[in-house]
């Protein structure tokens, strides 16, 4: 009995944590003032403020943002699902995202897909066990158990990167088809007669190319070979299409259109390697604009779609449904240019 009661005193002295109880005490107001401070702050004097927030910084107290969110039926969490967030398109659009929703006081809870319907599927399960106020998803293609979680949790989400005229709830991007045709567009515009493909498993990236493909059969040509991946895109994989293209198809005097401008990189240092003038033996045409394609040599002719409208268009979207404003367009379409340089 002894040796439980040392024990009993040992957990006593031990260190308690600080509560919004003590800030109060330590600040001379109520417990009530402090979570108004918290959450509110504009409603608190400038004088009393200053005293709650030198408590905080004394006491080193964090607020207990779960029991908040009980009470107010608020997590003041967004999760946002990627297929990557190495790859600078999603990352930047994100990054712009993330600017606007954080400065109306929300934070992010980012998880990587990798391109995989299932995948997304248990993440999005697990993401609202955590109760997020409000859900961004990449892409428009989801499974119906994923759809049917996120249509039941009755809560804003915003898709970006494609566009649909049966969204979840909005979404904001560009469509992949339409890039796809004016890629086709520019190469028959341009003169070329020979054009080939290459391009990453993502089923985004293969609407592109298919578009691309088919415009082109449409318009006369005898065909369009194609290098596809099943995984992501590299400058690796870019070279060995190339490579493939060369070796199995003799392709030559033509165009080469890459889902990705990584692979239209890896496309440019084999066609140096192999003694190949762009444009002139082989042209090619990146997507994505990423921050080195005006910077390859030759500069890189591609696809730009502007991800910080983007990320902040989905951002206001969202932003306006978590405060009741109805969006009045459901499909936010911004589009996107084709960018000459050298390469095409």
């Amino acid at each position: 009995m002894l040796k439980n009661q040392r024990v009993t005193d040992k957990e006593d002295r031990s260190p308690r944590p600080v509560t919004m109880e003590t800030v109060a005490r330590l600040a001379g107001v109520s417990q009530v003032t402090v979570s108004r401070a918290l959450n509110e702050p504009d409603k608190v004097s400038p004088a009393t403020l200053a005293r709650i927030r030198h408590a905080i910084a004394v006491t080193g107290y964090v607020p207990n943002l779960v029991a908040g969110a009980l009470a107010s039926k608020r997590s003041k969490l967004i999760a946002a699902l990627i297929p990557s967030i190495t790859n600078i398109v999603y990352s930047s659009l994100m990054q712009h995202f993330s600017q606007a929703v954080r400065a109306s006081g929300y934070q992010l809870l980012m998880s990587e897909t990798g391109f995989s319907q299932d995948e997304e599927q248990e993440l999005v399960a697990k993401l609202l066990t955590r109760r997020p106020d409000a859900v961004l998803l990449t892409g428009i293609r989801h499974s119906d158990p994923c759809r049917h979680m996120l249509l039941g949790a009755g809560i804003p989400v915003v898709e970006v990167w494609d566009v649909t005229e049966t969204p979840i709830d909005t979404c904001v991007g560009f469509s992949h088809t339409e890039a796809g045709k004016a890629v086709a567009a520019f190469v028959r515009e341009n003169g070329y007669r020979r054009a080939a493909n290459v391009s990453a498993g993502d089923e985004r990236a293969l609407r592109r190319k298919d578009a691309f493909a088919r415009a082109l059969i449409e318009a006369g040509f005898a065909s369009v070979p194609e290098v596809c991946f099943e995984g992501g895109a590299s400058i690796e994989r870019g070279r060995l299409a190339l490579a493939r293209l060369v070796d199995e198809q003799a392709f030559r005097d033509g165009v080469i259109f890459c889902s990705s401008d990584l692979l239209a990189h890896g496309v440019l240092i084999e066609a140096q390697a192999r003694g190949l003038r762009v444009p002139e033996d082989v042209a090619v045409i990146g997507f994505g604009d990423q921050v080195f394609a005006a910077h390859t040599l030759p500069p890189l002719t591609t696809v730009r779609v502007d991800r910080a409208l983007l990320g902040e268009r989905a951002a206001s979207a969202l932003l306006a449904r978590l405060n009741g404003v109805e969006v009045p367009e459901k499909t936010i379409d911004i589009g996107f240019e084709i960018v000459r340089r050298a390469t095409a």
